[in-house]
Order: C-alpha cells, then sequence, then structure tokens
C-alpha cells in the first residue's frame, strides 16, 4: 500500500491537471449498500482533486465503474457497460476509465480487462479506495495503465480514515463500521475480493455519526459484511448502545447480521436503545439443515428459529426480512420444500430471494451435484409466489393504521404528488404529499396494503 505522502503528491498532481469546471468524474454502482458507501468515498475522492459531478458518462473525463462480484449476471452486466465506454474514450482522449470494487479484486477479470479493454486505464479494489489519486496521476503522467491484483491471502489492509465522502442523500447516510468477513460460506466471494475481518475505531465511528445527525441525517445504517463481528473498544451490541445515546431525531439501522452471532444482548438492545428502528434483517440462505452445513453457515434451523422467537418476545411487531438462495448445489425437494416450510412458518415481512450463482474459487463452484437451471428457476417461482402471499399477509392488518414515515423522495415512477418513503420497520409507503416534506417524518394514514409497498395520505 502507497504511503500518505506518495498520495499526497498524486493528489497534487492531479489538481494541476484536471481543468476547472470542465473536468467531471461519473460514478457507477453496481451491488449492495456497501458498494453504495464505497462509491460516495470514490466520489467524495474525486471532487477533493478539483472534477465537477458529471450526470452522464458522456459528460466526464473520469469514469469510476464500482463493480459487484456477488453474482455472474452483475459482472456480466458490468462488463457490457464497460465496453460501451470505449465510445466515450474515442471521442475524449483525455477520459481516464477505472474499474472500482469487487470484480477488480478477482485475478481472472483483472486479467480480462487488462487483455480486451485496452480503454481501461485501472483497476481499483474496494480495499484500496485511497489509492485513486495514485492511479489517476500514474495514468496522466506516465500514461500507464495499472492493474492491482489482490494481495496475499494473509495480508490485512489497514483502514484508511479521513477519505473524505460525498453523500449521495442529506437525509441518509451508510456508515461502514467494518470491512471484510472471515466466515468462507461456500457460495461466497466476498472473503476473496474485500479481504479479513478489520473494524473501525468506535471514536471515529461515533463522531461521524455525530456530525451527521449534526447535519440534519434522519436514518443512518451501520455497514458490515458481518457486524456482529464489529470489535474495536467494544463489541457490536456496545457500539449500537453508544449510538442510541447521541441526540436528537434520528433511525438506527445495521446490516447484514450473521445468525450464528446474535446475542441475547443484541436482542435486547430493541427494547432498549433509543432511535433502534425495529427492523431486524437475518439471512437464512435455506430452511435445510443440510444445505446449511454445505454452505458452512455454523447454524441450524432450530438456532434460526430460536432468534426469531425471542426476537418476537422482545418486540412482537419488529420486522423480519431475509435472504434465501435457491438452487444450491445438493438442494434436493426434499431441502427446497422445507424451506418454503420455514417461510410459511416464520412468516417473513419480505425475503430477499437468489438462484445460486457460481463464483470461482469457491468451494460450491468445484460441487459436483449442480442443480439445472430450469429447477432453479421453478424453484425460485414457486418461492416468490409463496412469499408475495406471507408479504401481503403481513401487510393487511397496517390498513387504517397511522405510521411515522421518513420521506425519501419522489414516486420512483414519477407519479405526480406521489412521495416514497419507509416506516420504522422498513416497508416502502407511497403517499400523497408535496415534494417539500422530503427528509422529514411524517405521519401517514395507510388506505391500502399491497405485498411489497403501503399506499396512504399524508395525516395532519
Amino acid at each position: 500500500m502507497e504511503t500518505r505522502t506518495v498520495r499526497q503528491d498524486a493528489a497534487e498532481l492531479v489538481r494541476r491537471w484536471v481543468i476547472p469546471g470542465e473536468s467531471r468524474v461519473y460514478v457507477l454502482t453496481f451491488g449492495c449498500q456497501q458498494n453504495e458507501a464505497d462509491s460516495e468515498r470514490l466520489l467524495g475522492l474525486a471532487l477533493s482533486l478539483g472534477y465537477g459531478r458529471a450526470d452522464s458518462p458522456e459528460d466526464a473525463e473520469l469514469i469510476l465503474v464500482n463493480t459487484c462480484a456477488i453474482r455472474e449476471h452483475a459482472e456480466l452486466k458490468a462488463l457490457s457497460i464497460i465496453g460501451g465506454f470505449k465510445h466515450v474514450k474515442e471521442k475524449n482522449p483525455r477520459v481516464i476509465i477505472g474499474v472500482c470494487g469487487c470484480m477488480a479484486a478477482e485475478p481472472h477479470r483483472v486479467e480480462d480487462l487488462k487483455r480486451r479493454y485496452p480503454y481501461v486505464s485501472f483497476t481499483l479494489e474496494p480495499a484500496k479506495i485511497a489509492c485513486l489519486p495514485t492511479l489517476i496521476a500514474e495514468t496522466v503522467q506516465r500514461k500507464k495503465r495499472t492493474f492491482l491484483l489482490p494481495d496475499a491471502p494473509d495480508a490485512v489492509p489497514k483502514i484508511d480514515e479521513g477519505i473524505p465522502v460525498e453523500r449521495l442523500s442529506r437525509h441518509k447516510a451508510w456508515v461502514s463500521i467494518m470491512y471484510g468477513c472471515n466466515n468462507f460460506c461456500t457460495y461466497c466471494i466476498v472473503p476473496y475480493v474485500r479481504g479479513r475481518e478489520r473494524s473501525r475505531a468506535s471514536g471515529e465511528v461515533l463522531s461521524e455519526i455525530e456530525g451527521l445527525v449534526g447535519n440534519g441525517v434522519r436514518e443512518i445504517t451501520l455497514l458490515g459484511q458481518n457486524v456482529n463481528s464489529y470489535r474495536s473498544d467494544c463489541d457490536f451490541t456496545g457500539l449500537v448502545r453508544r449510538v442510541g445515546e447521541i441526540e436528537g431525531d434520528f433511525r438506527l439501522r445495521f446490516m447484514t447480521s450473521h445468525p450464528k452471532d446474535v446475542s441475547d444482548d443484541l436482542i435486547a438492545c430493541f427494547s432498549g436503545v433509543p432511535h433502534l428502528a425495529p427492523h431486524f434483517h437475518l439471512p437464512l440462505q435455506s430452511g435445510s439443515d443440510a444445505i446449511l452445513k454445505r454452505m458452512n453457515r455454523h447454524y441450524g434451523v432450530a438456532r434460526y428459529r430460536s432468534i426469531v422467537e425471542r426476537l418476537r418476545a422482545r418486540d412482537p411487531e419488529i420486522t423480519l426480512t431475509s435472504d434465501v438462495i435457491v438452487g444450491f448445489p445438493g438442494e434436493t425437494d426434499g431441502d427446497f420444500e422445507a424451506t418454503l416450510a420455514l417461510l410459511r412458518e416464520i412468516g417473513f415481512d419480505q425475503v430477499y430471494s437468489f438462484i445460486y450463482s457460481p463464483r470461482r474459487g469457491t468451494p460450491a463452484a468445484d460441487y459436483p451435484d449442480q442443480v439445472p437451471p430450469d429447477v432453479s428457476r421453478e424453484r425460485m417461482r414457486r418461492l416468490l409466489d409463496l412469499q408475495c402471499e406471507i408479504s401481503a399477509e403481513k401487510n393487511r392488518p397496517l390498513v387504517g393504521q397511522t405510521l411515522r414515515v421518513l420521506a425519501d423522495g419522489p414516486s420512483p415512477d414519477g407519479t405526480p404528488g406521489v412521495v416514497t418513503g419507509r416506516t420504522a420497520g422498513g416497508k416502502l409507503v407511497h403517499f400523497n404529499a408535496p415534494e417539500n416534506v422530503v427528509g422529514q417524518f411524517v405521519n401517514v394514514r395507510i388506505d391500502r396494503a399491497d405485498a411489497f409497498a403501503l399506499r396512504g395520505t399524508l395525516s395532519e
């Protein structure tokens, strides 16, 4: 990793090269909330170098594609879009194209970008965002293409504090509390592309949150691949309780939790910590003990069921959401039926479901008993149909209630006079209101409940 002096020298060189008012940066993001948070840091760094913001790649001189590697489809989509940027580079030779994120930490993808995409100037791994000025400087000064391959498997990158962040929302903020993962689920590429777990100092996290709340942010989400593994001068529960002591009118959320690490102390936070939203996202992945073991998840259905029971005993109204993988290698009809049965039993408010996607370098990619695609697709259809029924049933009792909603923005479909927001439990709400309520907490009377969204009217 470069030294801070090298980075500062590189930043100064880039600032001299950038044309004020003309040089702009465009950041395109794929993937999860952690990638969104990383993109805010990439954008913040670029703006600190003198770039302005571009609304499209055609208007940019620096294009950063922050990629996702969790599924094959995400990688292929990113590569297709990167391929289209060739024409942008041809029209403006000053354009610099960088590929960032998880895909940029996969050696075979980096080699592919190096050979087949000659207009890509560099790749940048998630753990090395602070190196962005140096990579731009190498491109500008030496016309050099730079491809950063991952460090040795046992290398633990340090955490760079002080990277400028350009928040894309004025009222909601992602706050990364840790990076990397030590769990090595057999299907997951994350430990290989984001490295081992490392936690930020609690003081840095609390200082960031205090500043955000002071600037009017109304929702803070603590991010980590497995937030329960957070360890600094306190554990994760201790951090949540300390955030709860911060004064202000805001909600606190966190994701993602691993069931193997959910403690009674964390569950107790849902009745004793101010600001903590009554929403727990708890990935299940499968309702079959045999598949969970093969996934290397370190918990069984009985433990998962116990966590749900304790959460609901603490807060009967808590919103529960989950992740499920369909078609994992070796999944039998019986395994899949066990998953459906558990969904019916638990009654999640919402489930994010995915068809298993083999990831090169993970153990599961080499399992011989891969599930045929047509079988996986049919199972996915059945799961989605079932969850749609469950979600509608969970939402139906909310009709007639008045809920406190954080107004996020105009309706995504552009319907005039309709604003979209979320309840404390994270449920999506569309309601009639003027746009000046965006960023505020408002009371909304629920008039209609669909499976994946509520419809309502602004209440006096």
